[in-house]
């Protein structure tokens, strides 16, 4: 379908386009990337398969430099993790955090793009989790927190914890959802913490487990994100109406916080969410693929939810790789979207047009090395923020636009997202590719692999 679009304006005030760049609460699109697994791909093959997808977020579960390394310049954000072990040692001081901080993350900044820090995962109810680990949790956050203040890096690297489903006493209906009785006092003390730091509140929800547990009285395709209709729709008391189960956890969880008395409102970030291909009842290839591609849809659509429609949530798809060390229940090493030798694990299409020009594979390398790089748009930017981009570039900016308009060799397609990217890439090419150049208020990546396409060729310098 052709796309409607404002031709580039020669005239805007860079105190505008700054503006403009900071308007917009654009979604996410995130995928969980485990290394419990023999033979995996090596983290530079991983990060570069992943520029041509439709993927812009990663999320790991340590901080594993070689992965953080690969991800230098690639344009994609990382949500890095302190294991469960490791939050007692944050919580004795900001300077024990300062140096946690000092020695796993700033040595990768700012090549790495890391957004935010995991505090531990699904933490409190981990087994054996006593009240007395309650109590670690959020001294450790605000200790990292501040360590992030001190070298001035709190504004772009959030601070949040990851939790499961089971920190609610009960979950349904959604608007009467509450947290469990001895949770209480920490979730307050975290809600204010993460208020105060506009940072949201990661939950792991998965409607697989709650389907696979109770089929007779749950229908399938309600699981399965497919928007039922009619009398398959779930009816909350409070008027809110749901056409599948992932929107009634995240309004659960929405419905807990509030029952706190917290009136400032925090978002919430869906950190797991998956179905497996293997390894149980209903793990089946076909309902992995419906459950996974509707997932990323949501992602991309930027949708909310019943009980706050406006309210975008970033979604992280569980996940990358079937990892065979996993411990537990079969279907653990089952959700991968990918096997641990690159083969994919069902038929599932992540490719992304313009994203980072040639398509990499697992068995194989592409693109070009060396000197040569580029500049694009990241696949998912905010489209207000894309003609922002596109427009100074075009006038204070100093591009040579003619290529991509009229009959430039660069108009077809006639895209606001190709025609940015072309905008962007000459001007970091005429500023000297300093990576700044190519940040764009973090709407920017930088790729090795040549964009340019039939006769639209992408200048380099």
């Amino acid at each position: 379908m052709h796309e409607k679009r404002r031709r580039p304006q020669m005239q805007l005030l860079p105190g505008i386009f700054l503006l403009l760049l900071a308007a917009g609460d654009v979604a996410a699109v995130g995928i969980n990337y485990g290394t419990l697994g023999d033979n995996l791909p090596p983290p530079k093959t991983v990060a570069k398969m992943l520029q041509s997808t439709l993927i812009d977020q990663v999320k790991i579960y340590d901080t594993n430099p070689d992965i953080l390394a690969a991800f230098s310049n690639t344009g994609i954000d990382l949500v890095v993790a302190v294991e469960n072990a490791h939050v007692a040692n944050l919580t004795r001081s900001p300077d024990a955090a300062d140096r946690w901080l000092a020695a796993r993350v700033t040595p990768f900044l700012p090549a790495t793009s890391v957004v935010a820090v995991a505090v531990g995962n699904e933490f409190l109810t981990q087994d054996g989790a006593t009240l007395a680990d309650f109590s670690l949790l959020v001294p450790a956050m605000r200790n990292l927190h501040r360590a992030l203040q001190s070298r001035g890096l709190h504004r772009k690297i959030k601070v949040s914890t990851p939790h499961s489903m089971g920190v609610l006493a009960s979950s349904f209906p959604p608007s009467s959802a509450a947290f469990l009785d001895e949770l209480r006092g920490t979730m307050s003390e975290l809600v204010d913490f993460l208020m105060e730091t506009d940072s949201p509140f990661m939950i792991n929800a998965y409607p697989y487990f709650a389907y696979r547990d109770n089929p007779s009285k749950i229908d399938l395709e309600y699981a399965l994100l497919g928007d039922v209709s009619g009398a398959k729709r779930v009816h909350d008391p409070k008027g809110y109406i749901y056409t599948n189960m992932l929107d009634a956890q995240i309004d659960a969880v929405r419905a807990a916080i509030v029952s706190l008395n917290r009136t400032g409102g925090v978002r919430v970030a869906v950190s797991e969410s998956g179905w497996p291909s293997r390894g149980g009842a209903f793990a089946t290839p076909e309902n992995a693929r419906a459950y996974n591609m509707r997932l990323i849809s949501r992602g991309e659509a930027r949708a909310g939810t019943p009980m706050a429609p406006e309210s975008n949530v970033d979604v992280f798809v569980f996940s990358l790789f079937n990892e065979d060390k996993k411990e537990g229940d079969p279907t653990e090493r089952g959700f991968g979207l990918f096997n641990a030798d690159g083969t994919k694990a069902y038929e599932m299409d992540l490719s992304c047009s313009f994203c980072s020009g040639e398509k990499v594979s697992f068995g194989g390398s592409a693109g070009r090395g060396g000197p040569s790089v580029w500049c694009l748009a990241k696949p998912h930017a905010d489209e207000r923020m894309l003609q922002a981009v596109l427009d100074f570039c075009c006038g204070p900016g100093g591009v040579d636009c003619g290529e991509v308009r009229g009959k430039g060799a660069c108009f077809e397609p006639d895209k606001l997202y190709a025609h940015a990217s072309y905008a962007m890439n000459a001007y970091y090419q005429m500023h000297g590719r300093n990576y700044w150049n190519c940040d764009f208020k973090g709407i920017g990546l930088v790729t090795f692999s040549d964009p340019s396409y039939g006769s639209c060729r992408y200048p380099q310098q």
